[in-house]
């Protein structure tokens, strides 16, 4: 969210105010409450203390609004990038409600329960296209719905079914991602980054490792000029 950052979102046409204005809400609302009620320090602890008392190695951050699956790619790079040092960390995974119901749901719900579910909803109950009618009788449950609730049936059947299996999981609503929620968004996750680093006692500002694999990278370059 600097002003480096921010300038290809300029460029793209997004008002950039309301995103730096997201940002400091998310940030007040976090730094101005006790740690018990703070939204970035309460998931920072989440995070760290499942990992200490219950073994979870992976977070897994499950969108169900097509706009947030690059954000959950920007997740998994921030998470991996500024915990996974000195032994530390846990992997982070991104998905795609509900593409990913099919792909990985079958894995977390009766895999090894070493993950915690970031599930974010939305507002989708009466949006899309009408689904098409059918002649089929089993189909019935399916007469005047939109494609909005058949997406909001089924982001509430996985969370309820995580939470039935004694899967570790939370849930965020994001009504509309405009650049104010991004910005609120983004901005939570990097404090909750930074907290969580404190809490394991680590950097989160540098990659040591992966400045090892460049410089090999460019000595192998080098060598075959």
């Amino acid at each position: 969210l600097s002003n480096v950052g921010l300038l290809p979102a300029a460029i793209a046409g997004l008002d950039i105010r309301a995103i730096r204005e997201g940002a400091q809400a998310a940030l007040d609302a976090s730094l101005n409450a006790p740690a018990s009620k703070s939204p970035a320090a309460l998931g920072a602890a989440l995070n760290v203390g499942l990992g200490n008392t219950r073994g979870v190695g992976a977070s897994v951050l499950m969108p169900y609004q097509d706009a947030l699956q690059p954000f959950a790619f920007w997740f998994r790079q921030l998470w991996a990038e500024s915990l996974g040092k000195d032994g530390n960390g846990s992997l982070p995974v991104n998905a795609l409600g509900a593409v990913d119901q099919h792909s990985q749901l079958q894995l977390y719900l009766a895999g090894p329960s070493d993950k915690l579910f970031t599930l974010i909803l939305a507002d989708a109950i009466g949006d899309g296209a009408d689904v098409a009618a059918s002649d089929d009788a089993e189909l019935d449950y399916l007469s005047g719905k939109r494609l909005g609730d058949l997406l909001d049936a089924e982001q509430r059947a996985t969370a309820e079914t995580l939470i039935r299996n004694n899967r570790p999981t939370r849930i965020l609503r994001i009504a509309q991602p405009d650049e104010h929620s991004m910005g609120a968004l983004m901005a939570h996750y990097m404090l909750e980054t930074i907290l969580a680093a404190r809490l394991l006692k680590v950097d989160p500002f540098d990659q040591p490792a992966v400045e090892e694999g460049k410089e090999l990278a460019r000595t192998y370059l080098s060598a075959e000029q």
